[in-house]
């Protein structure tokens, strides 16, 4: 009695505790950001047994998780560690552990050199057992592919000996340490798991394994000035290394065949500083152990007026008929280039952009490392040795793949239409079929509008075709062409494209094994389509989908699927609501005699759904708004999940909020929806303060989980929320032409509706967006003063202006974007400039009477940052309070956490100062001057109060 006495006295006193701290959870603050953790590398065991994956705060250290899948309770925590992996035999795991952050920090504030900074070490732990074995200063590791329990291990240098000491007679000597020899080459460690069997190589400069674990290479590096590398192989059942080649200056690119054969790599016997060095391709057959160069500069086939390139992959086919490798052109010296008799600073240096040619000058400039490293696609036949060259100047781009054991490829050629790019980003291509033992090139198609790819089985060329809207495939026997959509009574393009682009589709399930059928999408079903055309187009979905309007789409759980889909395998579908965005997976019928059967569909988001490679074992990602997306083990039944990871306890402790759908009608009475964002201890007798944020449409993450994190751009939902905002995030229909006119449509109705309800502070309402939500934001607020302050990332305000820049993260020219894509105009300047004028903020600066926060910054790479500053200056020209913030050396969107940090607090000093009364922090009262650049933040509040920094 007495035992239960306390037993009910301590649950009494647990939960008054837990009500405590319920009604005292407090507001998220800026501090919060760098513990909160992302779980990833998320990977489940062949065999399914166990499951491995990292957690990771934003800023700090990490560790690694390695739990049992049928026993949450078992697990391995293994701190700062990272990129691991399980062993084929499902016995060991591998993985690497990093020094500690802080101590980084603190030895490069002391400027600490490079090499005596710690290195990375490895880990090695025992499933079984849970013993845990480490290797200090590791530089990389590696196991096979597919097949085989072997580890290796580089190492990193040695550290310098220290002088020792020597007693001779009365006297004590300091011997100085052998001078070390000059190499890059270190230890590299080879051995089983278990560690039973190891090998040891010194002075190694690079390694791999085959991919069934057989074989290992290794390449040793030069030592001191002497010619002395080599390449070796070793077999590893045997332990014996064989010397493959040595002599040359260096040995690159090593490919062991799947088969086990062959040997293939690149040598130079040019200095590593040579201006233009020669390469050499040898093939090495481990059988008869004989070595032979097949490919150089000279050699017969090759491609005119080329090379051998040193950037090109090499693989072999996968009957090993023969090895494919790359070749480039042997570019010409120019005089003026190496007069050695002209001075760098006398050279003349400028950009001549022609009408002609087919890429702008920023465009080539961005792309002219690319271009000098291309390779060209060429084969050598090991039966016949001789050198076939596939690709050339004029078709490149050929999209073979190595372990098929088709002899063709699909090639593709847009030259013809690459002048047009800078304001046609949907130009044709004229596209072949090519013969990989031969080269030769046969057209199916110019100027042929999609992707093409080869089926499986070889027997089709396929894509959509925008232009038509329509599935294509090319009949290689036959040379013909099949509409594979022709005979649907649905739409098979996406019904709400809203740009003046073609319409893209809704996607392709695939192609059944041996070509039998072909499985492509509708807006909610899948059809299967019998290329032959015998048999008419079958519903395998039975229409479910659109009868209950639930998206269904193949989950595939096979890693390779190079044959094509197996019809005996289990038809697994993701499953997703339109309207009220349920998630989850259904069991279909790929025969399409039964409808699909619900395994399992919930109000959350589902994501990452893996399979064990050898068992019937599963591991999903689920989230909602509140739940972070933690790892679960579940099986194909999925009746039950069990969760594995459990990131962020400490969310528990903090304010944090709700999300619900909400329903309204534009201004034209098309219904529409967004998402509406409470703090968690919601009264809906207040009034509450309400942030806006909007980019196209973002109702269908209605459950995903938005951490807590430092602002790239926009706004942080749950930091607001927790702040006690209410934040909305409405969907937005364009109207081609009528890109602002369209949003204010859209996102006026339904902040109105939200109004309506009751609970918002309508007085206390602002609006933030980046980019295109940034020129929205600026749109908006020439047409209203709803709201009383406004954040616009990125803005393009002037559309003429901006039409003819460049995006300098691609060289493109900005044409494209309001012709055909996200800007809406559809025409050209020329053609509709009152569209352009009449969608440019920048021409109604005078209407607005809203307080703006711009940023915008001097390196972004897809809006010309001078629109920020025409918005910046348009606002002080006509006395508004307007402050922009132009991050030295970022781009579009903010990189480094210390300028995210930053942006994060004024974000929210500006908005708590108009929406909540708060006091202005000093950058905003008296400005950041140049010569205080550097020496301080004015976060202090301008009452003499404190800011959280």
């Amino acid at each position: 009695m007495i035992v239960r006495k306390k037993y009910l006295l301590g649950l009494i006193f647990l939960f008054a505790v837990l009500s405590t701290q319920a009604q005292q959870k407090r507001a998220l603050t800026h501090a919060d950001y760098d513990g909160w953790e992302s779980v990833s590398s998320d990977k489940i065991s062949a065999n399914g047994q166990w499951v491995g994956f990292e957690v990771n705060p934003q800023d700090g250290d990490g560790r690694l998780e390695i739990v049992s899948h049928g026993n949450a309770q078992k697990r391995f925590v293994i701190p700062r560690a990272n990129r691991m992996s399980f062993s084929h035999d499902n016995n060991f795991a591998v993985g690497r552990i990093v020094a500690e952050k802080d101590s980084i920090k603190m030895l490069r504030l002391k400027k600490t050199k490079p090499d005596d900074m710690p290195k990375d070490s490895l880990f090695i732990i025992n499933l079984a057992t849970g013993t845990v074995e480490k290797l200090a200063r590791v530089k990389s590791f590696a196991t096979p592919d597919k097949v085989g329990n072997w580890l290796a291990v580089h190492f990193e240098k040695e550290l310098p000996q220290k002088p020792a000491k020597r007693e001779e007679g009365d006297t004590t000597k300091v011997v100085a340490p052998e001078r070390p020899k000059k190499t890059d080459g270190t230890t590299l460690l080879v051995r089983s798991f278990d560690g039973r069997i190891s090998y040891e190589y010194d002075r190694v400069k690079s390694y791999g394994f085959s991919e069934n674990g057989g074989f290992l290479y290794y390449v040793k590096a030069t030592e001191d000035t002497l010619k002395n590398a080599g390449i070796f192989l070793v077999d590893l059942k045997s332990g014996v290394s064989q010397t493959i080649d040595t002599g040359k200056t260096d040995y690159m690119s090593p490919k062991i065949s799947d088969s086990n054969k062959f040997l293939a790599f690149l040598t130079t016997e040019d200095s590593l500083k040579a201006k233009k060095p020669y390469y050499d391709l040898y093939l090495f057959d481990i059988a008869k152990t004989s070595n032979q160069k097949i490919a150089g500069k000279n050699t017969p086939g090759i491609l005119a007026g080329g090379m051998v390139s040193k950037s090109g992959r090499i693989n072999f086919s996968a009957d090993d008929s023969q090895v494919f490798f790359g070749t480039t052109l042997d570019y010409k010296d120019y005089a003026y280039e190496s007069d050695t008799t002209i001075l760098d600073d006398e050279k003349v240096k400028l950009d001549i952009w022609g009408w002609q040619d087919a890429e702008i000058q920023p465009m080539q400039l961005r792309n002219k490392g690319r271009e000098e490293n291309r390779s060209f696609l060429a084969a050598y036949n090991i039966k016949d040795k001789k050198v076939v060259q596939i690709g050339d100047q004029q078709v490149y781009s050929i999209n073979y793949d190595p372990k098929s054991t088709l002899k063709i490829a699909v090639a593709t050629d847009d030259s013809p239409y690459r002048r047009e790019y800078s304001w046609n980003i949907q130009i044709g291509r004229d596209t072949y079929l090519v013969n990989l033992e031969t080269g030769t090139k046969t057209l199916i198609k110019k100027a042929l509008s999609g992707n093409p790819q080869l089926s499986p089985a070889g027997k089709y060329v396929y894509w959509y075709d925008g232009s038509d809207s329509a599935w294509v495939a090319f009949d290689i026997a036959s040379k013909t062409f099949k509409n594979l959509s022709k005979g649907l009574d649905v739409n098979v393009y996406n019904e709400q494209h809203d740009s003046p682009s073609l319409p893209g589709s809704y996607g392709a399930a695939g192609w059944l094994k041996d070509d039998k059928g072909f499985l492509l999408y509708d807006k909610y079903d899948i059809w299967k389509i019998d290329p032959t055309g015998k048999a008419a187009p079958q519903n395998i979905t039975l229409g479910v989908g659109r009868a209950q309007t639930i998206e269904f789409r193949r989950q595939r759980l096979e890693v390779e699927e190079r044959e094509g889909i197996e019809p005996s395998l289990p038809f697994v579908l993701t499953a997703f609501h339109e309207f009220n965005k349920k998630n989850g997976y259904f069991m279909g019928d790929i025969t399409g005699k039964k409808a699909p059967t619900e395994i399992l569909f919930t109000d959350n988001r589902y994501l990452g759904l893996s399979k064990a490679e050898n068992a019937d074992l599963l591991t999903v990602r689920r989230s909602t708004y509140q739940e972070y997306a933690d790892v679960y083990a579940t099986d194909m039944k999925m009746s039950t999940l069990t969760q594995l990871s459990f990131a962020n306890p400490q969310q528990a402790q903090v304010n944090w909020g709700t999300v619900e759908l909400v329903n309204y009608l534009t201004n034209d009475n098309v219904p529409l929806q967004g998402l509406l964002f409470k703090p968690e201890n919601f009264d809906s007798s207040k009034k509450y303060p309400m942030m806006v944020y909007f980019y196209e449409r973002n109702s269908d993450g209605l459950h995903n989980y938005r951490a807590p994190a430092p602002s790239a751009s926009t706004i942080n939902i749950p930091y607001f929320v927790s702040n006690e905002y209410l934040v909305f995030v409405p969907d937005i229909k364009y109207d081609l032409g009528l890109p602002g006119p369209s949003a204010y449509n859209c996102i006026i109705p339904g902040v109105q509706a939200i109004v309506a309800r009751g609970f918002v502070d309508a007085d206390n309402m602002a609006i933030q967006g980046q980019s295109w939500g940034g020129y929205q934001v600026a749109h908006l607020i020439t047409r209203t003063n709803m709201f009383k302050a406004a954040g616009a990332g990125a803005p393009v305000v002037n559309m003429t202006s901006a039409y003819g820049g460049i995006r300098w993260g691609t060289g493109m020219s900005r044409m494209f974007q309001y012709e055909q894509t996200q800007s809406r105009i559809g025409g050209t300047l020329w053609e509709k400039p009152m569209y352009y004028l009449q969608n440019s903020p920048l021409f109604y600066m005078d209407r607005v009477k809203t307080p703006v926060l711009i940023m915008h910054n001097d390196a972004d790479g897809a809006v010309p940052w001078y629109q920020g500053i025409e918005m910046f200056m348009a606002l002080k020209r006509l006395n508004q309070p307007a402050w922009l913030l132009q991050y030295n050396g970022e781009d579009h969107n903010l990189v480094q956490r210390k300028n995210r940090k930053d942006l994060s607090i004024r974000l929210s000093q500006f908005f708590d100062h108009y929406l909540k009364g708060a006091p202005a922090p000093l950058w905003m009262t008296e400005g950041l001057p140049a010569v205080e650049k550097g020496r301080t933040l004015k976060y202090e509040l301008g009452d003499g109060g404190d800011s959280e920094q």
